[in-house]
Formats: structure tokens, sequence, C-alpha cells
């Protein structure tokens, strides 16, 4: 991939993309790429890097009293003008190789386990829990990372132990829950439900403190589903990419998810749709107008 001058491309992920500076700063660029089952399609959601990137900046505000983040600056030099908007430019962290997954609702991949274990992640859940349900309390369902093209895997807590060490996954922990359970509050008064979210944590290496990294709380990294239409039972209306899901997974699609072929690109309404609850999911969190 070429970088543009006095950049070095580092790594690109399913989202997004990351530089290196001169100055060994890095500069992460959210682009308009979409993923689901772990493909990255071939359509765009136009808009969607500034989205998630605005989305992610309105909530390092929100949780500064809880956890530093890694941003340094929204308008900086080393960002190229094509760029403003959807880039940041942020310090190096040593990552810490863990999604750190934190769940109040029952729903995904969490439903799936518990429907074939009543549990999720070795926490054992009560019996006759539905999909949407409720859960007794936000747990914390860690997932390894994988690499581009394969899947998340959900482990225990314990197999976080044995990855990290004690401290580190007891910090990555209770670090994620406090989070959850601030944004959930948050979100909840704008009658949105946070049904679940990930985080990745870095450690600084200036500091050796625990950094919140990457994104957060965004449709993409996130459950957003409207309070008010809350059903237990069924799958919930949401302003996430469980829309682009749902249609990937409809007769409509013709795509077969086990049949090992890339899922097909996007009608244009179901392109104009998932941008509409990007939008509708970041206006209302953040109370302002997205242009």
């Amino acid at each position: 991939m070429t970088a543009p001058p006095g950049l070095t491309h580092v790594h690109s992920g399913k989202v997004r993309d990351l530089y290196r500076t001169g100055d060994d700063r890095l500069v992460m660029v959210a682009s308009d790429r979409i993923s689901a089952f772990d493909y990255v399609l071939d359509s765009t959601i136009p808009d969607k890097g500034r989205i998630l990137t605005a989305m992610t900046v309105w909530w390092f505000e929100q949780l500064d009293a809880i956890v530093p983040n890694h941003l340094l600056s929204l308008d900086d030099a080393a960002i190229p003008v094509e760029w403003r908007g959807r880039a940041v430019v942020c310090t190096p962290l040593a990552m810490v190789p863990v999604e750190a997954v934190a769940r109040g609702y029952l729903s995904g991949s969490g439903l799936l386990d518990y429907q074939a274990t009543g549990e999720v992640c070795g926490v054992r859940l009560p019996a006759g829990l539905v999909d949407g349900d409720r859960l007794p309390e936000p747990i914390f369902t860690p997932a390894t990372k994988a690499p581009r093209g394969e899947h998340d895997e959900n482990v225990s807590y314990d197999a976080i132990v044995d990855t990290v060490g004690e401290q580190t996954a007891a910090e990555v922990r209770d670090l994620t829950l406090r989070i959850y359970a601030h944004a959930a509050e948050l979100a909840r008064g704008r009658g949105i439900i946070l049904a679940d979210t990930k985080f990745e944590f870095g450690r600084d290496p200036a500091t050796g403190r625990l950094v919140l990294g990457d994104e957060v709380l965004t449709p993409d990294s996130s459950r957003f589903w409207p309070a008010d239409e809350w059903r237990p039972g069924q799958p919930q209306p949401s302003f996430d990419k469980q829309y682009v899901r749902n249609w990937l997974l409809s007769a409509e699609s013709g795509w077969d998810r086990k049949s090992g072929d890339a899922p097909p690109p996007l009608p244009d309404d179901v392109v104009a749709a998932t941008r509409a609850r990007y939008v509708e999911a970041y206006e209302r969190l953040t109370g302002e107008r997205f242009a």
C-alpha cells in the first residue's frame, strides 16, 4: 500500500489503516469499508469512517475520568487533507492481545454459546434466557484477537490470565465493566440500549498505564438497540451493522454463509439504510447533527 509523503504504512485491518509518522506517532484512518462474518464486503458505506471517528472522539471525552485514551490530535499536519475527519494522530501502545467484551444483554455469539452450554465464556447464566434478554448483571466475555479473515474466538477469563497474566487480565476486566456501566447508563438516558460492546487496550510505553485504544462504542463495535422497541425473544431493531448481517442471511441476498464464498455486494437501499442507522446512532447519543 502506497503511503502519503511522511507516513509509513504499518497495518490494515478490516476497517482501519494505520501509518507511522517520522516522529514515531501513529495515524489511524477509519475507512468506509464494512465487514460482516469475517469478510470485508465489496460495498462501502458513505461517511462511515467520519461517523466512527467522530463518535469515538466523543466517547473518549465521556470516559476521560475512567480511563486514559490514545488520542493525541484530530487536526495535525501529519494528517493529509483528504483524510481530515476520518483520521486521528495517536500514541503508539503495546497492545494487549485481547478483545475486551462486555455484555449486558444476550445476543450474537453470546446467545449461541449460551444455547449450546448455558454459559458465555465460562460464565454460567440462569436457565431459560432468550434472545435479547437483559442479564442479571453485565459480564466480561473476552475473545482472542484473530488475524484478518479469521474469526475471534470467545474464551474464558482463565484463558486470558494464561495469555497476559493475572494483573493485566484483572485490569482489563475491571476497566471493561466500569466503562460499559458508565456508557450503558449514558446511552439509556438517550433512549438507546447498549447491549454489548468491545474494547481494545494497550500499555503506554512511557507510563506503563493501561490505555484505551482503537475505536470505542461505535456501531461497528457495539450493539445499539432502541430502548422503546426492546422485545426479548426475538432479534432486536438496531442502530448498528446487524442490519447488514440480517440482509446477508436473508433469502434476498442469495448468499449461503456455509458455502465458503464471499458475501455479495450490498444493494443501494441496504447501503443507504445502513448509513442512516449509523447517523442516527451518532445523533441520538451525542445530541449533535452529523454533517
